[in-house]
């Protein structure tokens, strides 16, 4: 028997296509033909999750109390001990009973973040290019998306003046990101500022995406939305262990901000799943509470990663903006050809994955991001196959003809 009469439901058909899915296939292949992969696409932090965390999960697991269900708000002592890293880190008090929420990893709770919030028809803000869970979360309840363009002019960061009037009176929510993925924009305090007045003006739900505080470099340090006087009456903030710790695949997040929007997505949640496992739980508290050398260490590595990327890329033709934090570069494709087709043409013609950058939206054409998650070794055999096949920023017409020649 088949299924030809089942077909998925219309939020799964307003999805636009997922580039990641086609680029996997071509790693796939790639692959199956002998080729040496040096992936720089996905944002998966290279390297071992560090030590005392592991350690703490061992002992965890060996705990029998901790085998069974965790209490779907989180344990009180990780909650805790969210709230104290955020004021130790910016000075923010919040109270770990109502205002924190441990999360499946912060994508899980961005889109469910919409679920709880979104009715059909809302309209959500979301700037372009955005890490793609700020729009598809949204599209999956069923949104109306307002692309919020953003531009290099005015360093990828939002422009609350290009926004209509009539929009700004429609719109429910706002996703936005500093520092920013995919770009690796910051914003200074004035933008967060602008961005509470804005939202309290016209009474839209702020929600920042944190994820990548940690990873900010040369004396930068990212502004968390929750330390604007104002933002706790109109905003979250989404906070990952992911990026920091080297803990992509643990899967642990957490949201913080208005109690009434943090207790609406647990109020979901609770529907939909049984929280963390507590041995997870328990080792996330000791990756807060790491010593800050830690730290230091992990951006000094992809702070040396960057410049030297951006040395070897400038000698191949390209200008590429020094970042201040996260772990990319957000780098502009040669003339004459989309990002899409320059992705797929470096992944054939030399075995280096890159990221087209509209898979973040259309606002993202014309650029790929690299993630910064091989040591440089690596990374310099990525810029020697560049060479040898001629992929600088002056190749736009050959990589053209070449992509037009397999056709």
């Amino acid at each position: 028997m088949t299924l030809n009469w089942l077909t998925p439901a219309d939020r799964l058909k307003s999805l636009p296509p997922y580039v990641f899915a086609r680029l996997d296939e071509l790693k796939v292949n790639a692959r199956q033909q002998g080729l040496d992969l040096i992936d720089l696409g996905m944002g998966n932090p290279d390297g071992a999750t560090p030590q005392p965390v592991v350690d703490a999960a061992i002992a965890a697991i060996q705990d029998p109390a901790n085998h069974g269900y965790p209490p779907f708000e989180g344990t009180s002592s990780f909650r805790r001990t969210i709230t104290n890293w955020y004021q130790r880190r910016y000075g923010v008090k919040l109270d770990s009973e109502s205002e924190a929420l441990p999360l499946l990893g912060s994508k899980e709770g961005l889109t469910h973040l919409a679920l709880a919030y979104v009715n059909p028809g809302d309209l959500v803000l979301v700037p372009s290019p955005a890490y793609p869970a700020h729009f598809r979360g949204p599209l999956i309840a069923g949104a109306e998306i307002y692309d919020v363009m953003l531009k290099p002019e005015n360093d990828w960061v939002i422009d609350f003046a290009t926004i209509p009037e009539a929009i700004a009176k429609r719109a429910k929510i706002l996703y936005f990101n500093y520092p920013s993925n995919p770009t690796a924009a910051t914003a200074p305090r004035e933008f967060f500022e602008e961005a509470v007045a804005f939202a309290r003006h016209y009474e839209i739900l702020l929600v920042h995406d944190l994820c990548y505080a940690e990873l900010a470099f040369d004396s930068y340090q990212p502004t968390s939305l929750l330390e604007i006087p104002g933002a706790m009456e109109i905003g979250v903030e989404f906070h990952t262990l992911s990026k920091t710790y080297n803990m992509a695949g643990w899967r642990v997040g957490f949201v913080v901000g208005n109690r009434h929007v943090v207790q609406g997505l647990r109020t979901l949640k609770t529907n939909l799943d049984y929280g963390i496992f507590r041995v997870l739980q328990t080792a996330a508290e000791t990756a807060l509470q790491l010593p800050d050398v830690y730290l230091h260490e992990v951006q000094a590595r992809y702070r040396t990663r960057r410049d030297f990327l951006i040395q070897g890329l400038g000698e191949l033709g390209w200008t590429v903006a020094k970042p201040k934090a996260t772990m990319y570069l957000w780098v502009s494709c040669p003339p004459g050809i989309g990002s899409t087709d320059f992705a797929f043409s470096v992944l054939e013609q030399t075995g280096v994955v890159v990221t087209p950058g509209n898979a973040f939206g259309k606002g993202g054409e014309g650029y790929v991001r690299i993630s910064l998650i091989a040591d440089c070794d690596r990374l310099g055999e990525a810029l020697r196959r560049f060479k040898q096949a001629g992929i600088t920023y002056q190749a736009g017409e050959s990589l053209v003809s070449g992509l037009q020649s397999r056709r």
